[in-house]
């Protein structure tokens, strides 16, 4: 996945010279800036022109996650903020956006991110004249490339540990998970007829989707026990893609996010429609189990697909 941080800046915001700035890492880790400046603009504008940039900077149908401190650009693209102005840039944007895999992290400005900080870095400067390199560069061979994360759930010595959260806030979460169940027309045919001879398939699958999602921590050893508000799954017949599409929306509000309940939810449901169709139909298929979106917590709203 390439990642793309970003970064606008206007002095005397609005209508006074502004500038833009992008640091982009490519799937291998190569690491590139751009940036750029307008003479009279509007710090949101310079906002959308970094994504912009950044975006065409990367190949038509790559996968991106795009990383800005502006909630007027994420919460524009993931919540639908009315766009009452900047219309001819949000228009450059969707077309962008459309000829790739985009998801959009909202991250706090100035917070210690390397990254973040030096796409601002870049814009400020491009503001005040002193534009940075607009094509892209190679990272320097004396530069430290980026490190891989850590792995949270081990210790230094290497052994699995449940992580601690008890120094984060609780705040609401909500993750959504998807899957699929490929099947013969004829046995989605015979699963909303009701004439699969264990019972009410879809039914059985729901409830065993809830349950799941409040057994999650009984079944991936370092899941946190959560208080969950709310827990909706959703199975909905395809006759066009021959199965079945099940969605299960969870929802807390606590320290760490509730994904792996939303995503177990699916997978079980999922196991659920398979146990009881499997006397008709021993070729099904589950397929893509995957998470469609997050909210809450550090990381706000990430949307890996509508």
């Amino acid at each position: 996945m390439i990642r793309i941080y970003t970064d606008g800046a206007c002095a005397g915001n609005p209508g006074g010279p502004g500038g833009w700035g992008a640091v982009i890492y490519d799937e291998g880790g190569a690491r590139r800036e751009l940036s750029g400046r307008d003479p009279n603009t509007t710090n949101n504008r310079m906002e959308i022109t970094a994504v912009i940039r950044g975006l065409e900077a990367t190949p038509s149908g790559s996968t991106v996650l795009v990383l800005s401190d502006s909630e007027y650009v994420i919460k524009t693209m993931t919540r639908g903020w009315q766009r009452k102005a900047n219309t001819d840039l949000w228009r450059r944007l969707d077309a962008l956006v459309q000829d790739r895999q985009v998801s959009w992290e909202w991250v706090q400005g100035h917070n210690g991110n390397p990254d973040q900080e030096r796409a601002d870095a870049l814009a400020v400067a491009a503001s005040n004249g002193r534009p940075g390199p607009v094509v892209p560069t190679a990272m320097p061979a004396t530069a430290q490339a980026p490190q891989a994360p850590s792995l949270s759930h081990l210790d230094s010595q290497g052994r699995a540990r449940m992580v601690d959260v008890g120094w984060k806030p609780d705040t609401e979460r909500i993750a959504v998970a998807r899957g699929f169940v490929k099947m013969q027309p004829e046995t989605l045919r015979l699963i909303q007829e009701g004439r699969i001879e264990k019972g009410d398939v879809l039914a059985t699958a729901r409830i065993a989707g809830v349950m799941a999602a409040k057994r999650t921590p009984d079944l991936i050893p370092m899941c946190h026990p959560l208080p969950i508000t709310n827990v909706a799954v959703e199975l909905e017949p395809d006759e066009a893609q021959g199965g079945i599409r099940i969605q299960a929306t969870v929802k807390t509000v606590a320290k760490t996010g509730v994904e792996m309940e939303a995503l177990t939810a699916v997978a079980v449901a999922a196991l659920t429609i398979y146990d009881m169709a499997k006397s008709v139909d021993r070729a099904m298929r589950i397929e893509a189990v995957r998470l469609a979106r997050k909210s809450g917590g550090k990381s706000g709203e990430i949307v890996l697909e509508d």
